[in-house]
């Protein structure tokens, strides 16, 4: 996914630095936050220990950028650092599915950036982060094994795990299952089913540690649907559909159900292009 470049240019007079949530998707805590020079070193560094380099256009320069503007306004100082980002850390992760790595970029817990990158085998990198290396191939010819909509679902479940299951993501899951097993049936006790239980349980839960998160429903997500297929751009469309008729800001969870199923179709018609 591409990032957003600051909106703000450095010529602006301007009295507010630009914050986290002008350039990323992100809420609460982190989005009031200024983007500051030692926030950009840190992913810079987890992207190279990762990827094996900093990525052009992606979360670790666009902070850079916002980091220098913020700068060279005289609104943050060189070596400062945002103390959620201390806090919390900046992460990134690379999760292997066939054919390629899904690279998830995130600040404080959330999520800023996420792409794919090919690999020449059938199968990619295994699951790690910034403090384990890694680094994606980059092979001229895609795998011929497609990616699933269950391998989608438990990408989304491992990407942000944390999540509280909502009415959004439920509907998404259930589109997702009804496109995988061609049935507008939801099996009793399957993956959808087990999604609405949790998005109903939620719903009469105050504190986010109580709730049901969506790596519990979608893990081993493969296992519990009766049938699955390779997950296309028709696929993919009807559950960004799904979850975004459900959602007041008409915007997909980043790293979320619809995002993943997206990623996966887009991975399987690159597939397509290069065999």
């Amino acid at each position: 996914m591409s990032q957003q470049q600051p909106r703000r240019e450095q010529g602006d007079q301007a009295a507010d630095p630009i914050k986290y949530g002008d350039i990323f998707a992100v809420s609460g805590e982190l989005g009031e936050k200024a983007v500051k020079p030692e926030d950009a070193a840190m992913m810079q560094s987890a992207e190279t220990a990762v990827l094996g380099k900093t990525q052009k256009s992606g979360p670790a320069a666009a902070m850079q950028s916002a980091a220098n503007v913020n700068v060279s306004a005289g609104l943050v100082q060189p070596g400062d650092v945002t103390d959620v980002a201390a806090r919390e850390g900046v992460t990134v992760t690379g999760m292997a599915v066939p054919g390629a790595n899904i690279i998830t970029e995130s600040v404080a817990g959330q999520v800023v950036g996420q792409y794919i990158q090919p690999t020449g085998g059938g199968g990619g990198q295994p699951q790690g982060a910034a403090t384990t290396g890694g680094g994606g191939g980059g092979g001229s010819r895609g795998s011929t094994r497609e990616i699933t909509i269950g391998e989608a679902l438990e990408a989304a479940g491992q990407t942000i795990p944390g999540k509280p299951v909502d009415q959004c993501d439920a509907a998404a899951i259930q589109a997702a299952e009804i496109r995988a097993t061609g049935s507008n049936v939801i099996t009793p006790g399957g993956v959808a089913a087990t999604a609405q239980s949790a998005a109903a349980y939620n719903e009469s839960m105050i504190k986010d540690e109580d709730k049901v998160k969506l790596g519990d429903v979608l893990s081993g997500a493969t296992k519990v649907l009766p049938a699955d297929k390779a997950a296309t751009r028709q696929d993919a469309e009807g559950v960004v559909g799904a979850e975004l008729r459900n959602k007041h800001d008409m915007s997909t969870t980043p790293g979320g159900v619809a995002a993943s199923v997206t990623v996966a179709a887009r991975m399987n018609e690159r597939s397509q292009q290069q065999s």
